[in-house]
């Protein structure tokens, strides 16, 4: 399968696999669908029997035209969008939102078929406080939430790190996409990457539902990418007990980039169970994914020399290389064991894995020129191999004492991560440029580290964690105090590359830290809450290094302190957040020592991120909807070396973002919704001397979508233009490098449920 789809796919080869999808689909819903009877016409009674027929016979054509109606309005309801407050909180549960002191919201599967979301950060365009960029010298998807990264790596499923595909998720496979906003230490644990800081992505899987579903989707993705999707859902057994939900997805072509070509596969199998009283609850998930990318169009590096930021090039055209891929391969999946010893005690455990291999050959420009775009591309080819576990097991349980209402909410969780990687790089860069972009033959990749065709392990981590908390609810739960630690553990080893097994051990971190939470909620009415809480994000501590006294010395683990204070409304329909929150963060750097002429390595630096943010989602009237908001943002750095850039902006922050997304179900024509986007980025700078910076852009997306019914069964057609405009711009400059925002591209797509 994977050869299948290791190069670019043309057309009739593509549509082949559609028309393939598609009519197994048709089989296999043929078989699984209960079957409907067809419908009596009058052509097949016979003619006596009509003369007997009395006069007030019911009017069948009325019947089955009040049928259709009420499928379509029940078709257009499922596929309304819907974000909803509230989600998974790791240690706590899983919480709405206006009961918990922190910011979350809910994505949910509806809403990414309709948007005809193809990848995790297309779905997160909904939300007003999160911003994509690409990882380091590779197309992996890397997030920005309250200006900080969140790591590929470091996105969770059902709470547990360390099993999500890390560089492109697949989002066919789950049922809801869950964002929070804020530090997470204390209820997820430490990120093994270390990343999470300002935020966390939570992703849960579909599950089979009461009613029977199966769903055939076709797409089709500008310049030249065809796909589709079936999705099937069955409960069996005494009180439908057993739950069967299967996904596949696939899809391949050139995308909107010029000579960009993209590829996927997505099987996933999800099976639950529940006894006669619902005590006992489990769930296993087995997933698989393929993705690729051939020829695609890279981020940007701007040399030291740069004096300019380039101007865009324009927007379809593609600066990379076509020998430049990557194909990443995963099998994950989970097990969920849920018991309810009493009412008021439950017992959880859930276990997770990931097997993954991935390589690519990587070229991304450097500009020496802003003016002229001129430039040099290298080459780096890297396989990288991952095997890692998941666990987590806790109780929770619910008492009083006198008045007070307590939850309390205790266990552990453990991470095993082992990588294995090498490299092979091209010393000598070939000439390109980013408006005019020759083609050539990828360099001699001679300069090695490792086995590249069997890479080595090269870091082993281990993530230990023990949990507590206990809330307090006072005055018939008007007022809730949450207090809490979690006793966390990181052993880190890393290891040189080596060409005859496991290299030397070059590396060893070994250090403990607890991270505090605090929450308070008031809810003033029953429809209102405000709240406080103060939480930390925990990341690995440095090293000493280079030419300095203390070489080698181990820093504790980082702790960045978040306080928030904010407000709450939420009705059901329609919800509203308003949160202020400051974020510290510290960082290290080396110091000089007195006049002696030496330096020392010290956590001296400061990060600190101050901002407001708003979001509101729901039904502002009947047939018109709305999901959107907006944030400012103040990333000021301080006490950096010599003070040169006190005050100066983290590169990469943008001062504002805005987002707004409006639905609107046209009353004149039946199951028709017509639907508008927006999206605002203020400006981001490139470098930490705020010399640099790259403007505001907007982007305008427009969409429409039309729910029938033929044969009684609900047909939907999607038509979609992201980037109305075509509109040229850098959409982000996180890390220093530059990532161009995608061109104009047109998005068709047809779901029926059968």
């Amino acid at each position: 399968m994977r050869a299948l789809f290791s190069a670019p796919v043309s057309k009739p080869l593509w549509a082949a696999r559609l028309s393939c999808l598609l009519l197994a689909g048709t089989a296999f819903s043929a078989l699984a669908a209960d079957p409907v009877p067809a419908p009596v016409t009058s052509a097949s009674v016979p003619s006596k029997a009509k003369a007997a027929e009395p006069p007030n016979k019911p009017d069948t054509t009325a019947q089955q035209s009040s049928r259709d109606e009420e499928i379509i309005v029940r078709a257009r309801r499922r596929d309304q969008m819907e974000v909803s407050s509230g989600g998974q909180l790791g240690a706590l549960g899983n919480k709405k939102g206006l009961d918990v002191p922190f910011n979350i919201r809910s994505y949910n599967s509806s809403l990414i078929l309709n948007q005809q979301s193809q990848t995790l950060s297309e779905v997160l365009e909904n939300d007003p406080s999160v911003r994509t960029t690409f990882g380091y010298g590779n197309f992996s998807e890397m997030f920005v939430i309250r200006g900080f990264a969140v790591d590929g790596d470091d996105v969770s499923i059902n709470g547990l790190y360390g099993i999500t595909p890390r560089q492109l998720v697949s989002p066919e496979l789950y049922d809801q996409v869950q964002v929070l906003n804020g530090a997470s230490a204390f209820l997820n644990g430490a990120a093994p990457s270390g990343s999470a800081i300002g935020g966390n992505i939570n992703l849960l899987f579909k599950h089979a539902t009461n009613a029977p579903l199966t769903r055939i989707t076709g797409d089709y993705t500008s310049s030249a990418m065809g796909g589709g999707s079936i999705d099937v859902g069955r409960r069996f057994g005494e009180d439908k007990a057993f739950g069967v939900r299967l996904n596949v997805a696939g899809k391949s072509g050139e995308d909107s980039v010029t000579d960009e070509y993209r590829h996927s596969t997505t099987l996933g199998a999800d099976f639950d169970w529940h006894d006669r009283d619902n005590r006992t609850r489990i769930t296993m998930d087995i997933d698989y994914e393929n993705q690729g990318v051939n020829g695609g169009r890279p981020a940007i590096f701007l040399g030291s020399d740069v004096t300019s930021v380039p101007r865009p090039a324009a927007p379809s055209h593609n600066f990379g290389q076509r020998w430049a891929y990557n194909d990443l391969n995963y099998v994950f999946g989970m097990l969920n064991v849920e018991h309810d010893l009493t009412k008021n005690i439950t017992l959880y455990g859930a276990f997770g894995a990931l097997s993954s291999n991935e390589k690519g050959n990587y070229s991304n420009p450097t500009v020496t020129n802003g003016t002229t775009g001129a430039g040099t591309a290298g080459a780096m080819y890297v396989p990288y191999d991952q095997t890692n576990e998941s666990t987590r097991a806790g109780v929770r349980a619910h008492f009083r004492t006198g008045p007070v209402r307590h939850e309390i909410n205790a266990g552990g969780s453990g991470l095993w991560e082992d990588s294995a990687a090498a490299y092979a790089m091209a010393l000598t860069p070939g000439a390109t440029n980013i408006y005019n972009t020759p083609q050539f033959a990828s360099r001699a990749e001679t300069f090695t580290g490792g086995v590249v065709n069997d890479p080595q392990t090269i870091n082993r981590t281990r993530l230990y964690s023990l949990f507590f908390s206990d809330t307090m609810s006072f005055f018939h739960d008007r007022v809730a105090l949450t207090g809490g630690f979690r006793y966390q553990n990181m052993r880190i080893n890393g290891y040189n590359y080596s060409t005859t097994g496991q290299g030397a051990m070059n590396s060893h971190y070994d250090q403990d830290a607890i991270t505090p939470v605090v929450g308070l909620v008031i809810h003033p009415t029953r429809r209102t809450s405000l709240y406080f809480n103060r939480i930390e994000g925990l990341s690995q501590g440095p090293t000493a290094t280079g030419n300095v006294v203390n070489l080698g010395e181990i820093f504790p683990p980082y702790k960045s302190t978040q306080y928030e204070v904010g407000a709450k409304y939420d009705t059901g329909r329609f919800s509203a957040a308003l949160a202020v929150y400051e974020i510290s963060q510290p960082n290290a750097y080396s110091v000089a020592v007195g006049d002696s002429g030496k330096y020392a390595f010290r956590e001296d630096g400061l990060q600190r991120n101050r901002g407001i943010e708003l979001s509101v989602n729901g039904e502002i009237l009947p047939g018109l909807r709305f999901n959107g908001g907006g944030t400012v943002i103040q990333a000021d750095l301080r006490h950096t070396a010599g003070g040169l850039q006190d005050g100066n902006t983290a590169i990469g922050v943008p001062n504002y973002t805005i987002n707004g997304n409006l639905e609107y179900d046209l009353p004149f024509l039946k199951g028709a919704t017509v639907v508008g986007r927006v999206v605002n980025t203020g400006k981001q700078w490139v470098n930490t001397a705020n010399t640099l910076h790259i403007p505001v852009w907007t982007r305008f997306d427009l969409a429409g979508r039309y729910t029938f019914v033929t044969h009684h069964t609900p047909v939907t057609l999607r038509f979609g233009v992201d980037n109305l405009a075509n509109t040229r711009y850098w959409s982000s400059a996180f890390n220093g490098y530059l990532m161009q925002g995608m061109p104009r591209t047109f998005k068709f797509s047809f779901t029926t449920d059968l």
